[in-house]
């Protein structure tokens, strides 16, 4: 009991939905979701997208935050808190793990935005948009490592600060801020000569656009937009307050989150179908080429456009903070509880294991480049362990321990803790039951057979 009245909280509703809705406002959003979109049918992955995420996507979230709120525990507590037994805890440690591993290459990405944002601050937009710029950057000896580091110590400074005053309190700064811009730089791309032809493409669903790989895809990129499956939303919502709405901040998250993958979808399709017209579908590439290739040269072409540029790669700089400190967040939290040891010190250990692990990704490009583990390099391994593998185990593992152990009862009487309202509960009970384990094998299946080369994505 005197551990439960010690443990971190968040002031109060709106610092728990900025929390959440930061830590799913991420790099997948920005570029991972445009470019799907625009792969797999436009403004019918759209609605796919959207019909999923108030299905399988609001039973996750529903169901890790009630976990963590129940527990008053991070993943491998939460876990262990329905069995004694080392091997109870197995799911919890899979759930922990995936924000550890994930942090330190996700913060090597984010040293390549902060260095973008340098370069368009100092003026240097036509040199950041050259044909060899990013490859020649990030192949360097020294300067991936370099702004790694920097973005690294920002991530770990908000952490060090606590929940309410780092966390909450960056993220009622940094939210309505990515907002405004990505309105912003929505409209300046919707404006431009061309874009029209996105725009259509991007809104209105085509069914003949449909396929099954729509929906597959459409799954995968759950699990990247709404951070399911990472240890955050168990470790946010073992920070949540008892009067707090469970369903109410979930409808928020997953509203706030959709409103900014659309956001994400208005600003790079339309301006990549104004800038290569017929070209666009081979235009848009995922990842680091659409970031920081394709968008530079577009910028490069606009009128304003380093202007936009900078705002751009600010936005970018923003949603990869919020989520980078949530994934930190979540690794701290779970050495708080397994070591017992105070903030500072859990917090000195995960920048010390990102330091390690990010380093391998930072200089994978360059002096590691030759050393490669299923012929991967390390950032692409570590991507590949995380999002194609354990997330969907995870993900699973979480199923499994509601449908089993717990009881959706139990989850559901959680939710309505002091009569709080509980709309979509038929919703919830189908998913959890049932649809939401097959979507995960579904997922599971099709990213292994993907990276393996037997079905393409």
């Amino acid at each position: 009991m005197e551990k439960k009245q010690k443990r971190s909280s968040f002031s109060g509703k709106l610092g728990f939905v900025l929390s959440a809705a930061g830590a799913s406002v991420g790099l997948g959003n920005i570029w991972r979701f445009p470019y799907l979109a625009a792969k797999y049918g436009g403004g019918i992955f759209l609605l796919v997208y959207i019909i999923l995420a108030l299905t399988f996507g609001y039973t996750m979230i529903m169901a890790e935050t009630a976990l963590g709120r129940m527990t008053q525990k991070s993943p491998v507590g939460a876990f262990r808190f329905f069995g004694k037994t080392w091997q109870s805890s197995y799911g919890g440690w899979i759930n922990a793990i995936i924000p550890i591993l994930i942090v330190p290459y996700y913060s090597v990405i984010g040293g390549w935005v902060v260095k973008y944002l340098v370069g368009y601050i100092s003026g240097s937009a036509q040199v950041l948009a050259s044909d060899d710029y990013f490859t020649s950057f990030i192949s360097d000896n020294i300067q991936p490592e370099f702004w790694f580091l920097v973005f690294a110590a920002i991530t770990m400074a908000v952490i060090f600060m606590g929940v309410q005053n780092g966390i909450e309190r960056v993220s009622r700064i940094m939210m309505p801020i990515l907002v405004v811009l990505a309105v912003i730089i929505a409209g300046y791309s919707m404006t431009r000569p061309g874009a029209v032809a996105g725009i259509r493409y991007f809104l209105i669903p085509n069914p003949k656009n449909f396929s099954w790989m729509t929906v597959v895809s459409a799954m995968g990129q759950m699990f990247y937009s709404l951070s399911i499956a990472m240890g955050i939303l168990v470790t946010f919502g073992s920070y949540m307050k008892k009067d707090v709405s469970i369903e109410g901040t979930t409808n928020q998250v997953e509203i706030f989150d959709t409103a900014i993958a659309i956001m994400a979808g208005l600003m790079i399709i339309p301006a990549v179908f104004a800038f290569s017209g017929d070209e666009a579908a081979n235009t848009l590439q995922a990842g680091p080429s659409l970031m920081f290739i394709t968008m530079p040269k577009i910028f490069a072409s606009m009128k304003f456009g380093s202007f936009f540029g900078l705002l751009f790669f600010l936005l970018v700089l923003f949603a990869a903070l919020t989520s980078a400190i949530a994934l930190a967040e979540s690794a701290v939290s779970t050495f708080e509880d397994e070591l017992h040891w105070d903030r500072k010190r859990c917090s000195s250990l995960v920048f010390s294991i990102m330091i390690v692990l990010g380093s391998l990704s930072a200089l994978g490009y360059g002096p590691l480049a030759n050393v490669k583990i299923f012929g991967m390099q390390f950032l692409d391994l570590f991507d590949f362990l995380t999002n194609s593998v354990m997330m969907p185990l995870a993900a699973m593992a979480i199923c499994l321990l509601i449908i089993r152990v717990i009881t959706v009862e139990k989850i559901c009487e959680e939710i309505e803790y002091n009569g709080a309202k509980f709309n979509r509960k038929p919703v919830f009970n189908f998913m959890i039951r049932y649809l939401c384990p097959f979507f995960v094998a579904i997922i599971l299946f099709s990213s292994v057979a993907s990276v393996l080369g037997f079905i393409k994505m």
